[in-house]
């Protein structure tokens, strides 16, 4: 169970594009919405003053991410164009969601191998 507090988090259903697609394994999707799970939980307990001490948390999770990369592969998918954007856009929901509206998508994931 999730200790996450934000009402707009805890009614998103992370992902929720690419699932029932068929290319994208759900147990894969399911540790995506784990590590974006986990990205909100860490922004509650840390609260992150500026936008500088919240990159550094979403570049923690977007290391995260690219790790899945490797389990995307193992069963023929990929972390292709919908899923980036799509993963993209979730980072930015989050930063929004805490407060962060001015956050620069691309500064969000810019770690990302994808």
């Amino acid at each position: 169970m999730s200790s996450v507090t934000n009402q707009q988090v805890k009614d998103r259903a992370f992902l929720h594009a690419l699932y029932g697609s068929g290319y994208y394994p759900e147990h894969v999707l399911d540790r995506g919405r784990a590590v974006l799970m986990g990205l909100c939980e860490r922004i509650e307990a840390e609260r992150p003053a500026d936008l500088a001490a919240l990159y550094v948390l979403t570049e923690a999770a977007t290391e995260q991410f690219n790790d899945l990369e490797a389990e995307f592969d193992e069963t023929g998918s990929e972390i292709d164009t919908v899923a980036r954007e799509e993963t993209a856009e979730e980072f930015w929901f989050v930063a929004t969601a805490y407060g962060f509206a001015d956050a620069d998508v691309e500064e969000l994931v810019a770690a990302r191998e994808w």
